[in-house]
């Protein structure tokens, strides 16, 4: 497939993959991270703010939730998650968006934990959120967002949390069309422009990935092509990540979405 463009939308597997099995928790910081983030979402429930700082309870309400979530991983496998997004997004691009799972009923649900069945490391853009792009709701997908895709130490992690405690099946790097942050790396390469200093990170990781065969937007285009497929080996490589990559347990893949169709394109 060539840089320049993703020839077609997300590819649409079928269900051979195995379903995916229980995530094994091991003990530790991974443990202790989800005791910690379960004893907050406790706390916050039972106690609210008083005056002067001080904490007081909550009034008592009982509440009812017929179908509680869980944090156990997904029952799905990584291509019936993918189908899901395939179909999500294709509403999307129709204008028949189904608004799944933002019921009151579905917010009860929530309050027990969470199950959601794909993992989205999308760009910071205001007009790419992926929960609108796939026409998914309330717990459906978990995402991490950060200019350009750009990972760090922090990004990882979250996606770590994702993968290993959720047991997530798939996981998707989305890049976008016209990314400011692929477009100031490649002005940061051809003309030596300085960038603000928060901004020098985030150059520093795309300028790599920068594709000299082509000029404008087809470069931009090309420029994220190349490094969400960067970020995607990265993400499959880790080593916490590849033994359940090559045993099925998830998918990892890059895609990019075009502003002009609202096209999810997959990329090889």
């Amino acid at each position: 497939m060539s840089n320049c463009e993703a020839t077609g939308p997300l590819p649409t597997p079928s269900d051979s993959s195995a379903p995916t099995t229980a995530a094994t928790h091991g003990n530790g910081r991974r443990t202790f991270l989800r005791t910690a983030l379960t004893g907050t979402a406790a706390l916050g429930a039972a106690l609210t703010l008083g005056g002067a700082g001080q904490a007081v309870a909550a009034p008592a309400r009982p509440v009812s939730v017929p179908y509680p979530l869980t944090t156990t991983p997904a029952t799905v496998t990584p291509n019936q998650a993918l189908k899901r997004l395939v179909a999500g997004n294709n509403r999307w691009r129709a204008g028949n968006q189904q608004h799944p799972n933002e019921t009151p009923a579905r917010r009860l649900e929530a309050v027990s934990g969470q199950q959601p069945f794909a993992l989205i490391l999308a760009c910071i853009d205001s007009r790419v959120p992926p929960e609108l792009v796939f026409d998914q709701g309330l717990g459906d997908l978990m995402v991490i967002r950060s200019a350009g895709c750009v990972l760090d130490s922090a990004v990882i992690g979250s996606l770590k949390y994702g993968v290993l405690e959720l047991g997530i099946p798939l996981l998707v790097a989305l890049g976008h069309q016209h990314c400011g942050a692929v477009k100031a790396a490649i002005q940061v390469e051809e003309t030596g422009a300085q960038m603000p200093v928060h901004l020098d990170y985030l150059v520093d990781q795309i300028i790599p990935s920068i594709d000299h065969t082509t000029t404008g937007e087809a470069q931009v285009d090309a420029t994220t092509n190349a490094f969400t497929r960067s970020v995607r080996d990265t993400l499959s490589a880790e080593v916490d990540i590849a033994p359940r990559v090559a045993d099925g347990r998830i998918k990892v893949i890059s895609a990019r979405y075009q502003l002009t169709t609202q096209r999810v394109h997959g990329l090889a």
